[in-house]
C-alpha cells in the first residue's frame, strides 16, 4: 500500500511540470504581461518597472521566465498577485477553503439524493417512481450549470429567503461561533444545490445500473436459498457491491467540481477559487494563475488516489497492490 501511494505520488512531479509548462507557454503568447497595468499606472516610476522586469525575467525568452519561476517555486515561492496586492500563497490560501467547503458539500448532497433514489428505481424497476425519477435524472443532466446558477440568484432576490453572492454576512465576525456556522451555511445552501444537481443525476443512473446488474449474480440467488432476509440480502451484499463503481469514480468528481464551481462561483459572486482564476485569466496575473493549475492537479491525481483507497477498503478482492 504505501509503495503504491508513493509511486502515484511520484507521478505528481512529471505531470506538473507538463502542464505549468504547457500554460506558461500558452499565456506568453498573449499580448502584454502581468506588469502591464502596473506600467499603465502614472505614479510608477520606469526604474522601477525596469527593475521588475529583469527580476522576473521578461526581458529574457519564455522558456527563461519559466525556469526563474520555477526556481522560485522550489523554494516555495509562488510568486506576487500584481492585480490583488498581496503573495499568491496568500491569497489562494484565503479562496481554497471557500472551494473546499462548497465542493465537499455537493458532494455530500449529491452521493446522500442519487444513491438512495437509484437503489430505490433499481428495486421497483419500470414502476412510476423509476420512469419518473430517470426522467428527472435526464432532465438534471440537460440544464447548464450555469442555468441554474442563473436562476438560483433570480429565487434568491425574488423571495429574499437566501443572499445573493458572498460566503458570509457582514456582520459574520461578530457573531457568535455558532451564528457564525449557520450564516456560512445558509450562504452555501445555493451553490451546493446548483453545483450538486448535475452530480445527482449521473450518480443515480450508474446507481441503478450497478444496482441491477449486482442483484442478478448467483452470490444474491445463493444468500436468497440460504433464508437470508430480503432487506439483509439488499443493503449488505447486493449495495456494498453495486457501489464499487462510484467510489472508484469519486476521484473524478472531485477533480471536476474545480471547473464546475469555477462557472457556479462566477454567476453567484462566490468568493472561490474559481472566481479567483477567471478574474486572474482576465488581467494576466500569471503567477496565481499558474498555482491554481498546480493545485488542480494535485486534486486530481489525490482524488483518484483516495478512490483507489477506498475502493480497495471497500472490496477486499482489490489489492493495490496488483497495479504492479
Amino acid at each position: 500500500m504505501l509503495a503504491f501511494i508513493l509511486r502515484r505520488l511520484l507521478t505528481l512531479i512529471p505531470l506538473l511540470l507538463g502542464v505549468t509548462l504547457l500554460v506558461f507557454l500558452l499565456m506568453s503568447l498573449a499580448p502584454g504581461d502581468f506588469l502591464t497595468p502596473v506600467k499603465m499606472q502614472r505614479d510608477v516610476p520606469t526604474e522601477l518597472i525596469a527593475e521588475l522586469e529583469r527580476e522576473f525575467g521578461l526581458d529574457r525568452p519564455w522558456y527563461v521566465q519559466y525556469g526563474y519561476w520555477l526556481g522560485n517555486v522550489l523554494q516555495l515561492n509562488f510568486g506576487y498577485s500584481w492585480s490583488f496586492k498581496v503573495p499568491v500563497t496568500d491569497l489562494i490560501g484565503s479562496r481554497l477553503f471557500a472551494t473546499f467547503l462548497l465542493s465537499l458539500t455537493s458532494l455530500l448532497f449529491a452521493w446522500c439524493i442519487a444513491i438512495p433514489l437509484g437503489v430505490l428505481a433499481a428495486i421497483y424497476k419500470d414502476s412510476i417512481f423509476d420512469r419518473l425519477s430517470s426522467f428527472l435524472a435526464y432532465a438534471a443532466l440537460s440544464i447548464p450549470e450555469f442555468f441554474l446558477a442563473l436562476l438560483a440568484v433570480w429565487f434568491a432576490a425574488v423571495t429574499g429567503i437566501f443572499p445573493i453572492g458572498g460566503a458570509t454576512s457582514i456582520e459574520h465576525e461578530f457573531l457568535s461561533f455558532g451564528g457564525r456556522v449557520l450564516d456560512r451555511l445558509h450562504h452555501l445552501v445555493l451553490p451546493t444545490i446548483v453545483l450538486g444537481i448535475g452530480g445527482i443525476a449521473g450518480l443515480m443512473r450508474i446507481m441503478r445500473a450497478n444496482f441491477l446488474d449486482a442483484i442478478r449474480a448467483d452470490y444474491v440467488q445463493t444468500a436468497r436459498a440460504k433464508g437470508v432476509p430480503e432487506g439483509w440480502v439488499m443493503f449488505k451484499h447486493v449495495l456494498r457491491n453495486a457501489i464499487n463503481p462510484l467510489v472508484s469514480a469519486f476521484g473524478f468528481s472531485f477533480s471536476s467540481l474545480l471547473s464546475g464551481a469555477l462557472i457556479v462561483e462566477i454567476v453567484m459572486n462566490y468568493p472561490g477559487l474559481g472566481n479567483l482564476i477567471y478574474h486572474s485569466l482576465l488581467r494576466e496575473d500569471q503567477f496565481v494563475v499558474l498555482a491554481a493549475i498546480m493545485l488542480s492537479c494535485t486534486m486530481l491525481v489525490l482524488g483518484n488516489l483516495l478512490a483507489d483507497i477506498c475502493l480497495a477498503w471497500s472490496d477486499p478482492r482489490i489489492r493495490l497492490e496488483s497495479h504492479d
